[in-house]
């Protein structure tokens, strides 16, 4: 495993295992890919712990997980992450980006900007569980910490929704219990219907969005970029394009002669200013 925080990552939305997942690739990139793919979240993938591992050379091995940024299962950039603490800020880690699915550039470019559209909207709808929901065993045990708050099961189905978006937006079940049960007037007269106000008056505010900030970098040179200028994880120059020229330079008389005249136009406006 790698430190805490560093390591593999698993990109979001993926298909389900299936044999064919790396059939596209030769067969060195395939197994390097399969290996990757049973590795939890957080182990170590850097050139030299997969050569203590895996039966190739730290040469091969990086050949091999290029190949995989180019076939679109791997990139590799940095993400801006919140540190331990109230008061420890924000720091930017390495991250290294796998994916059982290949992704084009297109898909890695939205990924970076955190904008890449869930696929559980489009999966088709499941059965109806059987078991009780998280909300709804919350209600019926709200009797054994307030006995007055004691509820049917039809209004621990009728109030389950409220304490759901409760949940949604990231309360706890302690902060939710505490919300409900404290300050109870003697006597309760209506359990639920005291319930229902309190869950809809105290509802939290909406979490605010989290962007992630994320930046691709080549995986021959580590220079980082716009995922635009890194297609197939790999910069300009690296893909063998030759790097952007500087723009001419004024040759030194210009620049003397330029210095000359702002230095002119600052003094004759210091004797207007005091005149």
């Amino acid at each position: 495993m790698a430190n805490p925080g560093y390591g593999k990552r698993s990109a979001p939305d993926q298909s389900p295992c299936s044999p064919a997942d790396f059939a596209h690739l030769p067969p060195r990139e395939a197994a390097v890919a399969a290996y990757l793919d049973r590795l939890p979240e957080g182990a170590d993938i850097s050139v030299k712990t997969l050569a203590r591992t895996l039966p190739y050379g730290q040469c091969a091995l990086r050949t091999a997980l290029n190949t995989l940024q180019r076939a679109g299962h791997l990139r590799r950039g940095r993400e801006c992450v919140a540190a331990p603490g109230p008061d420890a800020g924000s720091r930017w880690i390495t991250r290294s980006w796998f994916s059982r699915t290949a992704r084009d550039d297109a898909w890695w470019a939205a990924f970076t900007r955190g904008d890449v559209p869930s696929q559980a909207a489009q999966a088709p709808a499941e059965r109806p569980r059987t078991t009780l929901s998280r909300a709804h065993v919350l209600l019926a045990a709200l009797g054994r910490t307030a006995p007055a708050l004691s509820l049917s099961r039809t209004d621990c189905a009728r109030l389950a929704p409220l304490v759901a978006e409760w949940f949604a937006r990231g309360a706890t079940d302690g902060a939710v219990v505490a919300a409900l049960t404290a300050g109870l007037p003697t006597p309760v007269h209506h359990p639920a219907a005291l319930l229902h106000r309190r869950l809809t008056d105290k509802l939290p505010p909406k979490p605010l969005p989290r962007v992630p900030l994320r930046v691709l970098e080549c995986a021959e040179c580590g220079s980082p970029g716009r995922p635009e200028a890194l297609p197939g994880g790999l910069c300009g120059a690296c893909r063998g394009g030759s790097p952007a020229r500087p723009g001419p330079h004024l040759p030194p008389p210009a620049v003397h002669a330029h210095a000359a005249r702002t230095r002119a136009a600052l003094a004759s406006r210091h004797k207007g200013a005091t005149a």
